[in-house]
Formats: C-alpha cells, structure tokens, sequence
C-alpha cells in the first residue's frame, strides 16, 4: 500500500523559509515522478514543483519559480521542497505525489500524477 507522509509546515513570516519533506513507502521509489501540489479551501489542487524519476529534470509553477526547489533522496524515499522567500500568497496545505513507474513529469501531470498524503499546513503571516 502506498502511503505518503508530508511533514515540515508551520508558521514563518513573510520572507522566511521552509523545508518541506515527504516519505514514502510502499512503492518503488525510485522509478517515480514526485511532485508537490497545494491547496487552498475552496480553491483547486495547485501544481507547485515536480522532480523526474531520474532526478534529471525539475519543472515549477511560475508563480514559485527562483524562490521553491524540489530534490530527492532515493536512499531514503523522501522528496523535499525548500521554499525561499515567502509570501502570504503560499498559505496552503502542502501534499506530495508520486507518479506511476518510468513516468515522465508530463505524461504524469497529465493524469494528475496520483494520490497524496494528508498534506501538511504551510501559513505565511504579513
């Protein structure tokens, strides 16, 4: 069973940062596009950031692009996402997904990649 775990949100002022982490089990790690998605209430699931299964290629929303960065541990099947540069605007809960097996990150955008964790919150104060 896969299971995803996100962790390292909380509360940081505009202009800080945050680390963000996922571990996952279950499923064969390696071979996997991750991404990370967010959510506002109310509002649609909200592509932020996403790593290939090689590791090779990265792609991010333009709206995160220079300030968020997305590696991966395959040693210890967890994604990151360091955020930079805050801003009340990234007030959202936070979720990691994986892809199916040897998925590009488009062919997995393109089926919404897969089912996330229980998120973690992310709140910028002004």
């Amino acid at each position: 069973q896969v299971q995803l775990v996100e962790s390292g949100g909380g509360l940081v002022q505009a202009g800080g940062s945050l680390r963000l982490s996922c571990a996952a089990s279950g499923l064969t790690f390696n071979s996997r596009s991750l991404a990370w998605f967010r959510q506002v209430p109310g509002k649609g699931r909200e592509f932020v950031a996403a790593i290939s299964w090689s590791g090779s290629n990265t792609d991010y929303a333009n709206s995160v692009k220079g300030r968020f960065t997305i590696s991966r541990d395959d040693a210890k099947n967890a994604v990151y996402l360091e955020m930079n540069s805050l801003k009340p605007e990234d007030t959202a809960v936070y979720y990691c997904a994986a892809g199916p097996r040897f998925y590009t990150i488009a062919r997995a955008m393109d089926i919404g990649f897969g089912s996330t964790g229980q998120g973690t919150q992310v709140t910028v104060s002004s």
